[in-house]
């Protein structure tokens, strides 16, 4: 959120984490050279900036500050050029020659990247550097102006932050996420037709064998027929993910949650006692009944993905949606398999070892699909997937 600035006191908002995407950034117009001179940023080249850092940071576990500088409403004044004048001497002058300057927007929003600041918990120094800021902005900025500027302070890396807003990491830190080429913005339309044709087509031709699971799930425990559970889907945005149910009803999570966070860290060693190779899932769960038992196994469980799918939460083919609790435990690097791309039925890490695999080279494998992705690949990793269901391998 933003608070208007005025010389006798200045409100700074600090955001660590935000729900939903981020409106789409308007088109790049041309680069003011003087800005160059002034060592400010063009636009494309400080997004660019703000994704290196932040990957950077994913690895360390550090901390950045985000300042950004909003004279949107300024528009309006005929003022603009004046007050963008008075942020840039602002900004040069509350931080150090290492801290990148440019524009998160170009000749709109100017934003400041303070790295290397101190430790993850000092809110001192996040304070002081704001203040900083704040002092520049009153001293170098007409009192009537300060009006029509916002500021606010976005932090990648905080934690605690990210739980109290559910889960959901702060879509500031991702522009690179909404700069999509012309050709994947119609590769992404094509991804989601071949969705829905594809959703409704399984949806129609399998009708038998849900009717079929759905009388032997009823038969053989009490309880729904479909499991419902809540997921983070991409950008941390919740959504009931449905399944057949393979457990008993009314069961306890804290088993699953405890596993969940072994596995996360790496504490789980793969042992298993039915299994000499090592099995990074849960085996031999004593809350999956006997038909349970065999859905898992041959993922007919998960056949009710597909209205997810149809629905638009979903698509046939990408990273498992994670559970609310499992997100929490994620290391700053895993949590980009939930925001770059929307949770699929299938995806690299299903046909390649699934189970067998441990959390971070599944995260891996996520991510490489991210980078890889095209229409093809999803065709092979469609294509692939019957032949990883028949076999089950890895599959609990």
């Amino acid at each position: 959120m933003a608070t208007n600035l005025n010389p006798a006191s200045v409100e700074v908002k600090i955001i660590s984490s935000g729900n939903g995407r981020p409106k789409r950034l308007i088109a790049r117009p041309l680069v003011n050279p003087s800005d160059m001179v002034r060592n400010i940023l063009p636009e494309e080249l400080f997004l660019g900036m703000l994704c290196l850092d932040r990957k950077r940071a994913e690895r360390s576990g550090r901390k950045i500050l985000l300042v950004l500088l909003d004279a949107e409403d300024a528009v309006k004044t005929g003022r603009k050029q004046d007050i963008l004048e008075d942020l840039v001497r602002a900004a040069n002058a509350a931080r150090r020659e290492t801290d990148p300057a440019g524009w998160y927007k170009q000749n709109c929003v100017l934003g400041i990247i303070f790295t290397e600041f101190g430790t993850p918990d000092d809110r001192a120094t996040i304070s002081k550097v704001t203040d900083k800021v704040r002092e520049a902005l009153v001293m170098h900025t007409a009192p009537a102006d300060l009006r029509q500027v916002h500021l606010t302070v976005h932090i990648f890396g905080d934690d605690s932050d990210d739980q109290e807003q559910g889960g959901s990491a702060n879509p500031t830190f991702y522009p690179d996420l909404f700069h999509e080429q012309d050709s994947k913005k119609v590769s992404r339309l094509l991804k989601r037709a071949m969705d829905m044709v594809g959703s409704l087509a399984a949806l129609v031709f399998l009708s038998p064998l849900f009717i079929l699971i759905a009388v032997l799930v009823k038969l053989s425990s009490k309880g729904p027929i479909l499991f419902k559970q809540e997921r983070l889907g991409q950008f941390g945005k919740k959504f009931m993910c449905l399944k057949f149910r393979s457990m008993q009803a009314n069961n306890d999570l804290k088993i699953h949650q405890e596993f969940m966070k072994r596995l996360i860290s790496g504490a789980h060693d793969g042992h298993a006692e039915d299994t000499e190779r090592p099995v990074y899932k849960m085996t031999n769960d004593p809350r999956v009944t006997r038909i349970g038992r065999v859905l898992r196994r041959t993922s007919l469980d998960e056949l009710p993905q597909f209205l997810n799918v149809l629905r638009g939460d979903m698509s046939l083919v990408g990273p498992r949606p994670p559970l609310a609790y499992e997100y929490e435990e994620y290391y700053t690097w895993h949590r980009r398999r939930v925001l770059e791309t929307k949770p699929g039925i299938t995806g690299l890490w299903q046909v390649k070892g699934r189970s067998r695999v441990r959390f971070d080279d599944m995260v891996r494998l996520d991510l490489q699909y991210v980078r890889e992705w095209s229409l093809w690949l999803d065709i092979q990793i469609l294509a692939s997937t019957p032949r990883a269901v028949l076999f089950g391998d890895g599959a609990y």
